[in-house]
This record gives C-alpha cells, structure tokens and sequence, in this order.
C-alpha cells in the first residue's frame, strides 16, 4: 500500500535477485493471503500456474508454524520451474482470487534500483 501511495519507490537488492525472467530461478515469488483461506488459495494458486512447474508452499516461521505477516496474514510462496512470460497477466490473475492480499509482482511501480554486487553499486532509474 505505502508503495502505490508514494511519489517513489526505489527497490534496494543484492545481484542475487537479478534474473532473466519471472520465476525459474529457485527464488520465491511471495503471495500474501487471509488466514481464513490459505488453503483454498494455495491449491488454487498451484492449478492456475500447473503449467509452469508451480509448486505453492506455505512460508513456515519459527517453530514450524505459519509465518504471520505484520497485517496478520499467512505467505504461500510460489516456486516456478518455467518462468512467467507475462508478469502483468499473471498477477491480474492471482490478485483475481477471494482472499489474496498482494502478490510479489511489483510490475511496473520502481522508479529506480539500486543493486549491490560484486563490482559495487548500479543504479537503474525508469
């Protein structure tokens, strides 16, 4: 909410984020949903990207339990074996799920990214 509420949103990550595509990399692909139906939608979540690989797991925190977020909501994270051609499309499509708070497809919203690596520090501006 802060970031679609602010005038910019800068994205600060080390080199170990960069990929080429969506999905693919091993990384998790965040999906915050309400407790109350976690399980419907991580099922759902799952049958909508079959295609990819999607395999949909609720983020399990300390001691084994659902990981709770500071609004008081579970994480299902998914991890996809063929990255998403379109990010746009896809995150139309989960936000299209009763239940699903906000997804980790942060499409079009950075007004620059600052990334850490090896070399130093790049900055990349819209």
């Amino acid at each position: 909410m802060v970031e679609a509420a602010s005038k910019a949103f800068i994205v600060v990550a080390d080199d170990s984020k960069l990929v080429s595509g969506l999905g693919g990399s091993g990384l998790a692909m965040p999906v915050e949903v309400v407790q109350f139906c976690w399980k419907y939608n991580l099922v759902r979540l799952s049958e909508l990207f079959k295609e990819l690989g999607c395999d949909a797991k609720l983020r399990l925190g300390a001691g084994e339990k659902p990981y709770v977020t500071d609004n008081g909501n579970y994480i299902v994270d998914l991890y996809f074996k063929t990255p998403i051609k379109d990010g746009f499309a896809a995150g139309k499509e989960i936000s299209a799920l009763e239940g699903v708070v906000e997804h980790g497809l942060f499409l079009g919203m950075a007004t620059s990214v600052i990334i850490a690596g090896k070399n130093g520090v790049e900055v990349m501006a819209k």
